[in-house]
């Protein structure tokens, strides 16, 4: 068996079914990291994008993985804020564990773009401030996957 490797790849989400999962709390920092992934998406050629909002972040997992039966890829978004209670400790791990698990148990993946910041600022600065946004990161992240995950499974254990 010899050495290769995968090269990057030109992103191409043309003929990809893409759906983002989106928390509609916090929606004046989530709405821009859909606009971002959508207008990420429309970029790199996508059009076939179904957005299902849910009321918070802790119930992105149930329907991101409710639509891995439909979908080449799930793009979650949605800003946890730090605050002064512990609610920011009791949803963002279990989420963020939540949707690496179903993407393992689907092998379908599941690009992470819901934000866990300490300051509302540090959220704004990620969806579309001075630290880009988020949204279109995951979904680049989403449609790079999809793109591997095609190349490894049509190709032969020979050629792995």
């Amino acid at each position: 068996m010899g050495v290769s490797a995968l090269e990057p790849l030109n992103l191409d989400a043309a003929g990809m079914k893409l759906a983002i999962v989106a928390a509609r709390f916090n929606e004046h920092i989530t709405k821009p990291l859909v606009e971002g992934a959508l207008e990420k998406i429309t970029e790199l050629g996508g059009s076939d994008v179904a957005v299902y909002w849910v009321p918070g972040a802790f119930e992105i997992p149930l329907i991101a993985k409710e639509v891995t039966a439909k979908a080449d890829a799930v793009i979650c978004v949605g800003a946890i804020v730090r605050g002064d209670t512990a609610h920011f400790e009791y949803v963002a791990g279990p989420c963020a564990d939540a949707c690496a698990q179903i993407s393992v148990d689907t092998g379908v993946p599941i690009a992470f773009g819901v934000l866990t910041t300490n300051t509302e600022q540090q959220a704004f600065d990620r969806c579309g401030g001075s630290e880009g946004n988020k949204g279109a990161e995951a979904a680049a992240t989403a449609i790079e996957m999809v793109q591997l995950l095609r190349a490894l499974r049509g190709g032969s254990r020979e050629s792995m």
